[in-house]
């Protein structure tokens, strides 16, 4: 399986805890072998065909920014969804994922979503291989700016919060979008929420108080992870 690094987190988080690549490594679970690439560097992506699966992490850059790597990367991932390669983006991957098939990315107008809130799945997600066995409503990590606006054609809605109308999709047989952070721990959601604080002000305090494990969440990588074995 290939981990693309869309971005890094903080040094100080970095030191601490690792880098988005080593979360999502461990979220995934033994019996995975990995290969990484750094998005930023605008590497040249392996045949879709030679890949078990990709993950595509989250990133501080913007999709609408259209980045030559960020571009370069999204027409690669095109390439995998028609080669039908298992991928999952998660927030900058989920909204690139998006991007790269024709979907709609933009700020939120509400602002930022941020802190351990409440994911609730759809209808569509019952049977779907990735989502359906977690239960209707769970926490999850968030922390972003811009969302998925508009899905591409094709893509299945598969979750939303209170705020954020497309938490997760499927578009293909084999390729989801979650704009959560299933890779995130408490302790890195806290670290986001410290920054973040002379931006938010007082709110900050309040949705540091809010923080707390995600298992269910989590799931979604183990599962990602399964479903590359059987694919």
């Amino acid at each position: 399986m290939l981990v693309v690094a869309a971005g890094q987190t903080f040094d100080e988080l970095s030191r601490a805890e690792g880098d988005f690549p080593d979360w999502i490594a461990r979220g995934l679970g033994d019996g995975v072998t990995l290969r990484h690439a750094d998005a930023r560097e605008a590497p040249d992506y392996p045949d879709p065909r030679t890949l078990g699966g990709v993950v595509v992490s989250g990133s501080h850059a913007m999709v609408s920014d259209r980045a030559p790597w960020s571009e370069h990367l999204a027409r690669w991932l095109k390439d995998c969804v028609a080669a039908e390669l298992p991928v999952l983006g998660i927030c900058f991957g989920h909204q690139l994922l998006a991007h790269a098939l024709g979907g709609e990315v933009d700020r939120l107008p509400e602002g930022p979503e941020v802190g351990t809130r409440e994911v609730r799945l759809g209808p569509e997600a019952g049977d779907d291989a990735l989502l359906g066995a977690l239960p209707a409503r769970f926490p999850a990590q968030l922390i972003h700016y811009q969302s998925v606006r508009r899905l591409p054609a094709g893509a299945v809605p598969l979750a939303r919060s209170d705020i954020e109308s497309h938490q997760a999709f499927r578009v293909g047989r084999r390729a989801w979008g979650v704009q959560f952070h299933p890779e995130f721990s408490a302790t890195a959601m806290r670290g986001y929420l410290e920054r973040l604080k002379g931006e938010l002000g007082e709110e900050v305090e309040r949705r540091l108080d809010e923080v707390g494990p995600t298992p269910q969440a989590a799931q979604v990588l183990r599962r990602f992870a399964e479903l590359t074995r059987q694919a």
